[in-house]
């Protein structure tokens, strides 16, 4: 059953603790994508409990239950990272196996992790981008996108779903009808003001992975990839590299053949087979 926290800014933050009743088992933190909600683990919800873990999964800003700032685009994913950090608080949770994270979420797990660092013992970081189009030299294709929505040249679930056909591909989606509906039912709960909100976090001048990438604070990091995924495969492979930096971190690199940019979507035995052993051997 979905909780609501109110951080210190006064914006609610929607989550979802299974087996709250049940400390002892080890917890990790599932963020999402833009545009989706904590419901789009839930399929690898299942496959943690089976395996002895509780999940603490969340809403970001303006999606499912989950309330946005004040001012929509000053938000960063560091104010991100510590509003994670502020429910984790609240809960008393000062220590997390694992936090795992994609695209949007890997994002704000790489930040959460270097600005409390300790707090996580593991870091699985799928399908981000590196740092903000400024910063890494790519055109901007975020802004354009909120433009077209806020001037009514296209509609939200037209956006979404043209989303989702980026992230999957056309292929996957006509061949996985049930997949596609359900996809399309919980992006739904995505709003205009939260899918500008976090699109500014993705775009703001301190997204920049890279120059934290050396003093993440987590020992044992897992960097996964979709292989079709556009150029992520290089640039991730680029980021796990710069992790390992210090010497003392361990940090594993996978690419998932014929997958894409959602990859614990649309290759979701392969991601399973990856990420599991990590979690629960410390392999990488």
């Amino acid at each position: 059953m979905a909780s609501s926290f109110a951080l210190p800014d006064g914006r609610r933050i929607q989550y979802t603790l299974t087996f709250p009743d049940e400390p002892q088992r080890p917890t990790i933190i599932l963020s999402s994508l833009l545009a989706t909600t904590a419901a789009v683990w839930d399929d690898v919800v299942n496959v943690l409990q089976k395996n002895g873990f509780r999940t603490l999964a969340y809403d970001h800003p303006g999606h499912g239950g989950s309330g946005v700032p004040a001012d929509l685009k000053s938000n960063t994913l560091q104010e991100m990272a510590d509003g994670v950090f502020a429910l984790l608080q609240s809960l008393s949770l000062n220590a997390v196996h694992a936090w795992i994270g994609c695209s949007l979420g890997a994002a704000t797990g790489v930040v959460f992790a270097t600005r409390h660092p300790g707090v996580l013992g593991h870091l699985v970081v799928c399908d981000t981008i590196s740092g903000s189009p400024g910063n890494v030299g790519a055109p901007d294709a975020f802004t354009p996108r909120v433009k077209a929505l806020r001037d009514g040249q296209a509609t939200l679930e037209e956006g979404l779903a043209q989303t989702r056909e980026r992230w999957l591909g056309k292929e996957f989606l006509e061949s996985h009808p049930k997949k596609t509906a359900w996809l399309t039912q919980l992006m739904s709960e995505t709003t205009l003001d939260g899918f500008e909100t976090c699109i500014a976090a993705l775009l703001s001048p301190g997204f920049d992975l890279r120059k934290i990438a050396p003093t993440v604070g987590v020992d044992r990091v897992l960097v996964v990839v979709g292989e079709k995924d556009a150029d992520l495969p290089t640039t991730m492979k680029a980021l796990s590299e710069q992790m390992k930096e210090e010497g003392k971190r361990l940090v594993g690199f996978h690419v998932l053949p014929n997958a894409g940019h959602a990859c614990f979507v649309d290759a979701f035995d392969p991601w399973c087979k990856v990420v599991l052993p990590f979690l629960l051997d410390d392999k990488v």
